[in-house]
């Protein structure tokens, strides 16, 4: 997971505007209503797909997975129709004034948004319609939509949630050195209910992370040659190495957290990219 900048310039005005029209028909329904009306148009929220995936480079916005055999979705980030907050209340209705709202919008890869089974462990894993809020904090409904939450669940569209997290050794999401207190729930929290500790995905990162020291101690080689002949240290591919090392830590490629973790363990957090090195997101056609 690392962060996800949006642009409403990748979205055409009419995917919006259609959006816009459901939701004024939602406004002016009876509550007894609105989720049989939420539920018949889940074509509005899905025709944003698209466009999700290109601000995030087609990767899914909670496990940076790419992998072409998965199914996305929409997800609500926010639940649209019912919220679950704990394993010993009831649902309540969630957030269905968002359910045509684009900022509420995420594209997941489908084991981190629907309810699936662990393999290894038996355990659920999928956000669904988990929504748990911190210890204390307000809550918004529809008469009291402007409230500040504070959700357990971080979410890659905030930066200050994304500094909590790290990749372990081990290929695994810890929370970061400085994630303490609520915060490190929040982690232990989002790591479950995202499954971003699955083993597969897990293994993808470890490639990842092996890939970058291998990257990273061929390029100290080279840099050790061309130390030691310097009248022959020109032609010798330091910048090549350095740039592919670069690449695994941009946007755009898979699992970048995991690479940058490295790059950090390994002593070479100069070569993360910044955001001035990020490709440039394309727009898609209408």
């Amino acid at each position: 997971m690392i962060y996800v900048r949006r642009d409403p310039a990748l979205i055409p005005e009419k995917v919006l505007k259609v959006a816009e029209r459901a939701q004024a028909a939602l406004e002016a329904l009876p509550p007894e209503e609105r989720v049989a009306f939420i539920k018949n148009k889940s074509h509005i929220w899905r025709g944003f797909k698209k466009y999700l995936a290109r601000m995030s480079y087609g990767k899914c916005w909670y496990s940076e997975s790419p992998d072409p055999q998965s199914f996305f979705d929409v997800d609500h980030f926010r639940p649209k129709a019912e919220a679950r907050r704990s394993d010993t209340a009831d649902p309540d209705e969630g957030y269905p004034w968002l359910a045509f709202s684009w900022e509420n919008f995420r594209f997941s890869a489908g084991r981190s948004n629907r309810l699936s089974t662990d393999e290894h462990t038996d355990e659920t894993v999928g956000k669904g319609s988990w929504f748990p809020l911190c210890q204390g904090s307000p809550v918004a409904e529809w008469a009291h939509r402007n409230v500040v939450e504070r959700p357990m669940l971080l979410d890659p569209v905030n930066s200050a949630d994304m500094d909590l997290i790290r990749v372990e050794s081990d290929g695994s999401i810890k929370p970061s050195y400085t994630c303490v207190g609520t915060n490190a729930s929040r982690v232990k929290q989002s790591i479950e209910l995202y499954g971003l500790d699955l083993p597969r995905l897990t293994e993808a990162r470890l490639r990842i992370m092996r890939d970058v020291q291998q990257k990273f101690e061929a390029l100290l080689k080279i840099v050790a040659v061309a130390n030691d002949f310097p009248l022959a240290a020109d032609p010798l591919p330091v910048q090549e190495q350095a740039a592919a090392i670069k690449a695994t830590t941009m946007p755009d490629s898979p699992y970048s957290l995991a690479a940058r973790c490295k790059l950090i363990e390994l002593g070479g957090a100069d070569l993360i990219a910044r955001p001035e090195d990020y490709p440039p997101v394309q727009s898609l056609p209408a």
